[in-house]
């Protein structure tokens, strides 16, 4: 069992990630912790990846396909969830001929589509206690006593930089533009999933509990 997980920032993909890794006993492959890890590896792929990037230089497609190829051949019990990748239509070809070659097809690209104005107000309204980690909502989770942690009582209480309504909509912005091609490109292949972002997150692992189980109507 194979998937892409597709959406903006803020739809929850970490969560329901973590969900199916506890679950089925997935492994998630974000392009960003394999980097890390194969520069920290000393493999001869993580030298590679090491001179590329002192260089300052963009990781080519070929070596981070080289590196899920890696993943692959080292195997988990329930499959891969890839996160963050692929982001254009040569990685999706370049991922999708990996996968068939290793005899291990992609299962199904899920979309968590959600309500910008919506996701705007859930993400904007964050806070975190920077002392023990909290996480609170003004609006659906509020401290009880106006800046003070109801966990251990610090009033070092922060919120994200670029969680504003501007940055986030840019961001929004930037994936839709982004993924429009490959919504286009997996839905042609019969392999795209959709489901609602906005529900609960019990209800939304359910939905992708049932989209990978291919018991959504395709879209």
């Amino acid at each position: 069992m194979n998937i892409i997980l597709l959406g903006p920032p803020g739809a929850g993909k970490g969560t329901q990630a973590r969900r199916l890794v506890e679950k089925h006993g997935m492994m998630q492959l974000s392009t960003g912790d394999m980097l890390r890890a194969a520069r920290a590896s000393g493999t001869a792929m993580g030298r590679k990846v090491a001179e590329v990037m002192d260089r300052g230089e963009l990781v080519t497609d070929e070596i981070v396909i080289g590196l899920i190829e890696e993943q692959l051949d080292a195997g988990a019990s329930g499959g891969f969830i890839f996160d963050g990748f692929p982001r254009t239509l040569a990685q999706a070809d370049a991922l999708g001929e990996l996968l068939e070659r290793k005899a291990q097809p992609l299962s199904a690209a899920i979309e968590i589509q959600v309500d910008d104005d919506a996701l705007v107000r859930r993400i904007t309204g964050r806070f975190t206690c920077a002392d023990c980690g909290a996480v609170y909502h003004d609006e659906t989770r509020p401290t009880e006593k106006d800046g003070v942690c109801d966990s251990c009582g610090s009033t070092n209480l922060q919120r994200r930089a670029d969680d504003n309504e501007d940055s986030l909509r840019q961001r929004l912005l930037e994936y839709y533009k982004k993924t429009s091609t490959l919504l286009g490109y997996y839905y042609a292949l019969g392999l795209l999933r959709r489901v609602d972002g906005m529900a609960s997150t019990d209800e939304v692992a359910a939905a992708i509990e049932g989209a990978i189980r291919g018991e959504l109507v395709r879209s």
